[in-house]
């Protein structure tokens, strides 16, 4: 009997290691390993510009590291992640508060404040009125018959709820009650779902104005309004005023609507605890944290946020 076991267990051993040497299974084999270089980001639309130059800027060091970054409206690149069970190994959001609601605890451990911005009216030489539009008339232009005007998705895209947060404090500043919703409705048919889309349509001249924040404008070497600090979003003096405003939007659980309240601007930054690639996260958060990843962002417009 003994005999007889050392030849099937030899015969065995040959057949397993012709297995493991098969082209197929080199081929996983190269795959696991180009896998371990990959990185996905999902990122709002208004960090696409500050995120590829710092992603450049990345690579010179790690040359063998393939970033996916993939933007959408924050609401939208959360609900990748809750609802559609994406990989992800990175998140950045305009909005800390869609991590906080939506990803915390059960997706995310730790969310980084880094930076915040500021909501401008933003167009081109082509818009009508161009000439004369400024920081006192905007709301009596945006309104004449003739002009169009875009804004973003607040289901999908802070800047949308945003937009809504600044009409209802501009309704009260200027001492113009009416003008959130007629404003409201007159842009409903130029609606999209992130503010980066808009910039197509002012480009093609389908529309004249957009509600942006100002890095997307200047990044994209737009002519905008600076709003007063009472309606923009970025003064902390103003803290309490902007929580003034609020709307409803669909949040973590689509059918049920959440109420979000104005509030200063603070974008944030998160690593997924099931990151496909841990350690490759790590290693670009710290960078993107860095002085230098920093420097990128304020340079693209967002200073830097300190807490």
């Amino acid at each position: 009997m003994k005999n007889l076991i050392q030849p099937v267990l030899l015969i065995f051993l040959v057949s397993f290691l012709t297995f493991c040497n098969k082209p197929g299974n080199e081929k996983k084999q190269d795959n696991d390993s180009v896998a371990s270089n990959e990185l996905i980001i999902f990122h709002a639309g208004s960090l696409s510009v500050p995120i590829k130059d710092i992603s450049i800027e990345f690579k010179k060091n790690n040359p063998q590291v393939t970033i996916k970054s993939e933007s959408s409206g924050s609401i939208e690149c959360a609900r990748k992640i809750t609802e559609l069970d994406k990989a992800c190994d990175i998140i950045a959001v305009s909005d800390y508060k869609v991590i906080d609601n939506m990803l915390i605890p059960k997706y995310v451990d730790k969310n980084i404040k880094f930076a915040t911005n500021e909501m401008v009216i933003a167009f081109n030489s082509n818009a009508k009125f161009s000439k004369v539009i400024n920081a006192d008339n905007w709301i009596d232009i945006l309104q004449k018959k003739e002009v169009q005007f875009g804004r973003s998705d607040p289901n999908t895209d802070p800047c949308g709820y945003r937009t809504i947060f600044t009409l209802k404090l501009a309704e009260n500043f200027y001492k113009k009650q009416g003008i959130e919703v007629k404003l409201e409705n007159k842009s409903f048919n130029n609606i999209r779902p992130k503010e980066v889309d808009l910039l197509a349509l002012l480009e093609s001249n389908s529309i004249d104005y957009i509600f942006i924040y100002k890095s997307v404008a200047i990044q994209h070497n737009l002519e905008y309004i600076v709003l007063p600090d009472e309606i923009n979003l970025k003064n902390y003096k103003y803290a309490e005023a902007y929580s003034s405003v609020f709307t409803l939007i669909k949040g973590k659980n689509p059918n049920v609507l959440d109420t979000v309240y104005g509030e200063p601007m603070i974008y944030s930054i998160a690593m997924l605890k099931n990151a496909p690639n841990k350690l490759l996260a790590e290693k670009y958060l710290d960078f993107f944290l860095s002085e230098t990843g920093l420097s990128i962002i304020e340079k693209n417009g967002q200073p830097r946020f300190i807490e």
